[in-house]
């Protein structure tokens, strides 16, 4: 355990904020208006983070995807499903097979997803709901 404590220099942070600010201007989301201003913020991340899971963005993504993520459950409330059942669901209606997602993710990974025995993360969830053409939240365990 580390017994200095390191001091936040909350100046600089405020001048970084509010560059960040003025650009993305991330908030809780409440309406649906900022709903769409922040999926499209986190679909402009995806596109730049890809599948690299070190990007410098991808601690942003995760944290715009969980602003989604949240208005979702609270306002497109469905029944919840767990990501693989909804993952193993578009598949079966769409005929797919765990090969046809190859572009995507690699069988093995696919494989152990579907079994429950590996997560989904915020990239591959971004880009099975580019896949499939839905809300990439879908993939992210509620």
């Amino acid at each position: 355990m580390h017994a200095a404590h390191t001091r936040l220099d909350i100046q600089a942070i405020q001048a970084s904020w509010q560059t960040f600010d003025a650009m993305a201007h991330l908030r809780p989301v409440h309406t649906e208006m900022e709903y769409d201003r922040t999926v499209g913020l986190m679909n402009s991340l995806l596109d730049a983070v890809g599948d690299d899971e070190d990007h410098p963005l991808s601690g942003l993504l995760d944290l715009v995807g969980d602003l989604v993520s949240r208005y979702e459950q609270e306002h497109h409330a469905i029944e919840a499903a767990e990501p693989k059942d909804a993952l193993r669901f578009l598949m079966d209606a769409r005929g797919l097979k765990q090969e046809d997602l190859s572009s995507i993710i690699p069988q093995s990974n696919l494989s152990a997803i579907l079994a429950g025995k590996r997560k989904i993360s915020a990239t591959l969830a971004g880009k099975l709901g580019k896949f499939f053409g839905i809300s990439p939240a879908v993939f992210v365990p509620s």
